[in-house]
């Protein structure tokens, strides 16, 4: 999905809610456990009850490779599932030495044809570029994170400013706003107006509202750009907002709340 093709999706259901499929087979309602395939089994019906309010679903590949072979094919049933129109997201946080990156790409790209996958950038140039190269393909490159381990790294004083930035500033320069993407924690209430500025036109994947604290309205008014310009992920707040016979219904209701949040934006 090419960049324009994905703000025309924002716009037409005035939404950039991402529904994140992080499927835990301990936390998906009981009565599903005896279907042949559980994980698909909620994921499908996840799907069906919230596409009309999402633009984009982040399936965290973590999930599914817990569970060997069955759980690849669970994902690649998944990413067939979801309907034609809707951004996907493979959030595998891959990223190697250049050959390593290339056979990456080509397995999230290619054998499973999600639109992007999210990059760890620790390693360089030749680490992400291969991710570039694919036309309507996006690279969403790991920026400011909201865990609390990003002190680690991410704020440390690198030179004349923090490395975080000089992240930013450093992988924007290597792809353009039509293929590359950041990963920008919602928690980071502080600095996302700081980002946008530095980075006036890319998309920006925003994890951490709902169950991590985050909260749509300040994402919005600091963060938005023209395009909209963001994908704020909820994962759990969703997901598992019911865990009875009802756990759609319950699932449609809360990312209708927030896609009307969003609206409001538009």
């Amino acid at each position: 999905m090419n960049r324009s093709q994905l703000v025309s999706s924002l716009f037409a259901k005035k939404s950039v809610l991402c529904v994140g499929l992080d499927t835990d087979l301990n936390k998906i309602p009981q009565h599903l456990l005896g279907e042949e395939d559980p994980a698909f089994a909620f994921n499908k019906a996840i799907i069906d009850a919230t596409k009309d309010y999402t633009v984009a679903y982040k399936i965290n590949t973590a999930f599914y490779e817990a569970q060997g072979k069955k759980g690849w094919d669970t994902m690649e049933k998944t990413l067939q599932y979801i309907p034609e129109g809707i951004f996907t997201i493979a959030d595998a946080k891959r990223g190697d030495i250049g050959n390593t990156s290339e056979q990456y790409a080509r397995t999230f790209f290619e054998t499973y044809p999600y639109d992007s996958v999210t990059v760890a950038p620790y390693m360089g140039a030749d680490s992400v570029r291969p991710f570039l190269g694919f036309e309507g393909k996006w690279a969403i490159v790991l920026g400011l994170t909201s865990n609390a381990g990003s002190a680690d790294f991410q704020q440390l004083v690198c030179g004349d400013e923090k490395l975080y930035r000089k992240v930013l500033k450093t992988v924007a320069s290597w792809g353009t706003p039509d293929n590359t993407m950041f990963v920008i924690g919602a928690t980071r209430r502080e600095q996302l107006q700081e980002v946008r500025e530095l980075l006036p036109d890319h998309f920006f994947l925003v994890p951490g509202v709902g169950a991590q604290g985050g909260d749509v309205d300040t994402v919005c008014r600091n963060a938005m750009n023209n395009d909209g310009g963001l994908l704020i992920n909820v994962s759990r707040g969703i997901i598992y907002a019911g865990n009875g016979t009802d756990f759609a219904e319950r699932a449609a209701e809360e990312a209708h709340k927030y896609q009307q949040e969003m609206a409001a934006f538009f």
